[in-house]
């Protein structure tokens, strides 16, 4: 996303120093042309950044550039600290909190409350994360974002695995991306709830504020939620997998407990779904990529399908 590069692009020049527009786009990973049409958004929103030609030349910030980002308005900085479609990664988190002090002093309280609504899975960051898989409508996600933001309830669509969408009235704590799909976590009649991103297929913000604590701690909340989830009562599977049906195999499961590699290159994982007739639903779509090594019983349903299916068609 722009905004989460135009962040990095500062960060990067204050730490670095002058840089030349293809090292920027080296460690943006990203064209030389788009660094040069980042730079021209610095340089309109008010960031001081120059450009030296030359041997040595490059890009840098005005010296002692380290006060207020005099240039953002308050929608600007709170665009730049939630950028990209699900939130920051914490290796970001302690740079963005330099670019929350540089604010001007009416826009940090703002900030600091945006910051810590979104959070990425632990581990990644704003340049090695993976895009998220999840198909989310983006005026979903504008409408979720924006709730979220403004502390207001949300009314939504949501269409739990294999049901018809119900209409659900929530107030929204914060949004966390997990293996590339995207949560929110939210409260519905004071009970904890957790809706995937993908499964709501309409939002509306309505004007009333949402019941909420001021202060959040999204990793921690997104823990003890799963902590929870796990333990429910789901039925644990142990398959082995060709890596390229991986992804199938997650889309198809509710949760990833253990993955290891076997010696002859497949995966081997532990997984949990609904029930037994969710795991052969599952698997019987991955055909002799995969096998169900545990528990007998799901060998067995398997066994008896392929039979049934052999005899059918002998």
């Amino acid at each position: 996303m722009r905004a989460d590069r135009l962040v990095s692009l500062v960060l990067l020049l204050r730490q670095r120093g002058r840089l030349t527009a293809d090292a920027i786009a080296a460690e943006l990973e990203v064209s030389t042309r788009t660094v040069l049409r980042d730079i021209e958004a610095l340089s309109a929103a008010g960031v001081p950044v120059y450009a030296e030609r030359g041997r040595h030349g490059g890009f840098a910030l005005l010296p002692g550039f380290r006060t207020e980002l005099t240039g953002l308005t308050r929608d600007e900085a709170l665009a730049l600290l939630t950028a990209g479609p699900f939130g920051l990664g914490p290796a970001l988190a302690s740079g963005l909190r330099k670019v929350v002090d540089a604010l001007p002093e009416p826009h940090r309280a703002d900030a600091n409350d945006a910051a810590q609504r979104f959070l990425l899975e632990p581990g990644t960051d704003l340049l090695s994360r993976r895009a998220a898989t999840d198909d989310v409508h983006p005026a979903v996600l504008d409408t979720v974002r924006r709730a979220v933001l403004a502390g207001k309830r949300l009314r939504i669509d949501y269409a739990a695995a294999g049901q018809d969408p119900k209409r659900r009235t929530v107030d929204p704590i914060g949004l966390v991306t997990v293996r590339g799909k995207a949560y929110l976590l939210a409260t519905r009649s004071g009970a904890d709830r957790t809706y995937r991103l993908s499964r709501i297929k309409a939002a509306e913000a309505l004007d009333e504020p949402a019941e909420r604590p001021d202060r959040v701690d999204l990793d921690r909340i997104w823990r003890e939620r799963a902590a929870r989830f796990l333990a429910d009562d789901r039925l644990h599977v142990l398959v082995r997998v060709d890596p390229a049906r991986r992804e199938e195999l997650l889309d198809g499961a509710v949760a990833v407990l253990t993955e290891i590699p076997d010696p002859d290159g497949r995966l081997r994982l532990e997984v949990a779904f609904q029930d037994a007739r969710h795991a052969e639903w599952a698997l019987w779509g991955l055909g002799p990529d995969a096998e169900a090594l545990a528990p007998a019983s799901l060998r067995e349903a398997l066994r008896d399908r392929a039979a049934a299916l052999a005899a059918r068609y002998a």
